[in-house]
């Protein structure tokens, strides 16, 4: 029989302790709303009271499915829960479930809180008996528990009893400062349960600063927790906290935890998993991690010949999992490395079938090493590749063709007697038999110049006639440069990555001497990648290429 494992997410309040991140209520929701469709158990939204976000999202916070909770502290020493300002504030968000953190380092407590270790139970026992009466879930994180045990094992032990003889749901053992080590999780877990709570009362909250958060949340639960905190791809105070993103596709998947446990993440939910922790990478403005385990653009990318020729015959030599599991997708990309196994089968994913032998194999990776050597890398730009492999197969539409384009950088005074920058860019563009000039300046809402390469995006894509429907939903996300020779003969490579309104995300290349020029024909590759796998018709023939 399998046993139930709760998912517990603080993704909007840890995750919110993360350097740089501040959510506003809206990506609260959004996020929230993800999480809850992901299918997690207890949603953690945040500190009612400790600042006016937090405060307006419990507010307008959305029906979900999950358990919604409200985080906050054990009451002061000298009054009584009832009468604490600060609980009554996390009582007044009338979420089902609060979570309340409590000392159980008896160093913290004397210390930090500068009361006696008697005090420190007390406001440990009367809060949590305060929310059940209330008639609330209890929760109690252990704060600091693991350095706490380690310190003195029979004082932290007092204070994770008398939360649960209280009352409480789930008591949290924490790994506060994030360096106590799998092993050491595991045993002190174990001596928990052996003092009387049992396994499904208990929980653990990792943090990475040792990069075993997630291990250490495994070996909690091979201890027995049974429940597991973490965030949407690792955000968190400092080095972060376990990682859900990484954390739920292996106890779904692996099969010591598959077939030992249970989740509410269903098998349909879990191919959304890789969209979700975009679409927080998204929210928070970040490059999503092209490493990350799982979900990352990388997970799944082979770019040795001899493991692309082994994937061809049996994708599980070289996966551990099947990526479409995850919503991710397998990548042979092409390189100076690349081997004719991986260029058929990136063909082949493209939806261009040659012949093994093919002499215009040979010719296409004989020029995808040339262009290596220029400073070009298709290992990362998986549209580009295709691109030119179509032009020297006489498969590429020439959607339209540019005849010139301009940028100028001025800097003059605005209206409040201020030197400030403007970039402005002109096109011209023939598509058929018609011209069109379209001129368009870089400047923000605000009035902020956003430089000579976002003028050229919006300058080109303004008013390409017929193929504007595809493009309109074009945006681009991430922008890289790259020096690759030094001196004054520098050469410098430009990827970016764009996305579009279906949720596709596709990388190009461009190589010069000018950034300028570099970037723009990236940008060219973008549109066209997307003008071709949108299957607009080409003003000319494949096969003609544009000037």
């Amino acid at each position: 029989m399998t046993e139930r494992l709760t998912i517990y997410d603080t993704t909007l309040r840890d995750g919110q302790q993360t350097q740089g991140v501040q959510f506003s209520v809206a990506e609260k929701i959004a996020i929230a709303e993800a999480l809850d469709t992901l299918g997690v158990d207890y949603i953690e939204g945040g500190w009612p009271g400790a600042n006016p976000t937090d405060s307006d999202f419990f507010d307008q916070r959305p029906e979900t499915r999950a358990t919604f909770t409200a985080f906050g502290m054990t009451k002061r020493a000298g009054r009584s829960a009832a009468n604490d300002d600060v609980l009554a504030q996390v009582m007044n968000a009338k979420t089902p479930a609060v979570c309340l953190v409590g000392k159980s380092h008896d160093f913290h407590v004397t210390t930090a809180l500068g009361i006696t270790l008697e005090e420190n139970l007390e406001n440990i026992r009367a809060s949590v008996a305060h929310m059940v009466a209330s008639g609330r879930e209890a929760l109690f994180d252990a704060e600091h528990f693991f350095d706490g045990y380690k310190a003195n094992a029979p004082y932290a032990l007092e204070c994770v009893l008398a939360a649960h003889e209280a009352g409480a749901r789930w008591v949290v053992l924490c790994d506060t400062n994030g360096g106590t080590l799998p092993d050491e999780i595991h045993d002190i877990t174990r001596a928990v349960i052996e003092a009387g709570i049992p396994g499904d009362n208990i929980g653990i909250h990792c943090h990475d600063d040792t990069g075993n958060a997630v291990a250490g949340s495994l070996a909690a639960i091979d201890a027995g927790a049974r429940q597991v905190q973490g965030t949407l791809n690792g955000l968190g105070e400092r080095c972060g906290n376990a990682n859900l993103v990484s954390l739920i596709p292996t106890l779904l998947l692996k099969e010591s935890y598959r077939s030992a446990f249970e989740t509410g993440i269903t098998e349909a939910a879990l191919t959304t998993l890789t969209r979700v922790s975009r679409q927080v990478d998204d929210i928070l403005n970040r490059v999503p991690l092209r490493s990350a385990p799982y979900v990352g653009a990388s997970a799944f990318t082979h770019k040795a010949g001899l493991h692309a020729s082994a994937i061809l015959k049996d994708p599980t030599t070289y996966e551990h999992i099947p990526p479409g599991l995850v919503g991710n997708a397998r990548i042979v990309p092409m390189s100076n490395q690349a081997g004719q196994s991986n260029l058929r089968r990136r063909l082949a994913e493209a939806g261009i079938e040659i012949e093994k032998g093919d002499a215009r194999l040979g010719e296409i990776l004989d020029e995808i090493k040339r262009r290596e050597d220029e400073g070009y890398a298709y290992d990362g730009a998986q549209a580009s590749f295709e691109i030119l492999a179509r032009r020297m197969l006489g498969q590429m539409p020439a959607f339209f063709e540019v005849k010139r384009y301009k940028v100028t950088v001025e800097r003059r005074k605005n209206r409040y007697d201020r030197m400030v920058s403007l970039s402005e860019a002109v096109v011209v563009v023939k598509i058929g038999d018609d011209k069109k000039l379209s001129v368009s300046e870089s400047m923000d809402e605000t009035g902020a110049d956003r430089g000579p390469v976002n003028a050229l995006a919006k300058a080109l894509g303004k008013d390409l006639g017929p193929y504007q429907p595809q493009i309109d939903d074009m945006r681009l996300v991430d922008f890289k440069v790259r020096i690759t020779q030094g001196g004054t003969e520098a050469v410098t490579r430009v990827i970016i990555d764009s996305e579009d309104g279906q949720g596709r995300r596709w990388s190009t290349v461009g190589v010069s001497p000018n950034i300028v020029d570099a970037s723009f024909e990236a940008l060219l590759d973008a549109i066209n990648w997307k003008l071709l796998r949108d299957g607009a018709m080409p003003e000319r023939k494949p096969g003609v290429a544009a000037q």
